[in-house]
């Protein structure tokens, strides 16, 4: 099957994923496979003017969104998706490659759509049963955001935290309805964000700039 046309763009965000081949795990401890991740990130804003909005590292796979003033996404990944494969089969003794394939990118046209996408990066580690609360993961850009805790690359400021500390924490720790979930899940496997219809209705499943 033929790929989609690569769209560059620098006026909106992208929502970026990669997950490890046959969804295996990292095979080295996660502090080591962090530092690998911060000093590669770290590289591209600085080769390649990427603006990281914020990071999440899980077991086999990652939650990025960032920007790019160049309209350069596929320099950044192919540089950051290189060399943290490089590093971590080097470090790791792989003989098989790290990613399943490409990175998958959303462009976050709205801002109702950034903060979807906001949230269910942020959440994702409470998804999957690691946390009770976003703040209590380790491997997450939001550490930095809550508490300062030093980061090996530049990120951006949070100005969604930063307008309402006390209820941007709330609103990342209440679970969302199922249905609007998968809506942004489902939201984020496209090109540009899309919202999710009902079957039986065909009513949108959240509606334009609905926050969930």
């Amino acid at each position: 099957m033929p790929r989609a046309k690569l769209i560059l763009q620098s006026e909106f965000p992208y929502n970026i994923s990669a997950r490890c081949i046959n969804r295996e795990w990292f095979n080295i401890p996660m502090d080591e496979v962090w530092d690998i991740f911060c000093e590669v990130l770290d590289e591209t804003i600085k080769k390649h003017n990427l603006v990281v909005h914020s990071f999440i590292l899980m077991n086999n796979h990652f939650h990025l969104i960032a920007s790019t003033p160049d309209a350069n996404v596929d320099v950044c990944m192919h540089y950051f998706m290189f060399w943290t494969s490089r590093r971590l089969t080097k470090k790791g003794n792989r003989i098989n490659q790290t990613y399943a394939g490409r990175h998958y990118k959303t462009i976050l046209q709205q801002p109702s759509y950034y903060l979807n996408a906001y949230k269910y990066n942020y959440r994702n580690p409470v998804s999957a049963g690691i946390c009770k609360l976003v703040e209590e993961y380790k491997y997450s850009t939001f550490q930095h955001v809550l508490s300062k805790v030093p980061l090996k690359f530049k990120l951006i400021a949070d100005t969604t935290f930063d307008s309402d500390p006390t209820g941007t924490l709330a609103w990342l720790n209440t679970e969302p309805d199922a249905k609007k979930l998968e809506a942004v899940r489902w939201g984020l496997k496209h090109q540009y964000f899309k919202s999710k219809k009902c079957r039986s209705s065909r009513k949108l499943i959240m509606g334009e700039g609905e926050i969930f």
